[in-house]
């Protein structure tokens, strides 16, 4: 029996983009990559009526870019954007920076 590679794995870097894109040190990286988790968990469970299929998470030195990909996009964004600023208000209590 030989070992068997996952295919999301496998393409990664290659042919599919990572889900997300930042650099952190040592200390710091148990810290982001669990803050990642929650913002993903929390991104679905309050999207979970608006058919998200991806989210993207990049981290800049002083923000964070979170990108959704959606197959309902008018229910993220609501009218005038008004649920995208509640949603960004949301975010940015759910984040250290």
């Amino acid at each position: 029996m030989g070992q068997k590679t996952h295919p999301y794995g496998f393409r990664l870097g290659l042919v599919k983009p990572w889900k997300s894109r930042w650099y952190a040190n040592g200390r710091d990286f148990p810290a982001l990559l669990a803050e990642d988790e929650k913002l993903r968990k929390y991104l679905h469970a309050r999207l979970d009526h608006a058919a998200v299929a991806e989210i993207e998470i990049e981290r800049k030195p002083t923000k964070i870019v979170v990108t959704v990909h959606t197959g309902r996009p008018g229910v993220v964004i609501g009218k005038r954007g008004a649920e995208v600023d509640k949603l960004r208000d949301e975010l940015a209590l759910l984040t250290d920076s």
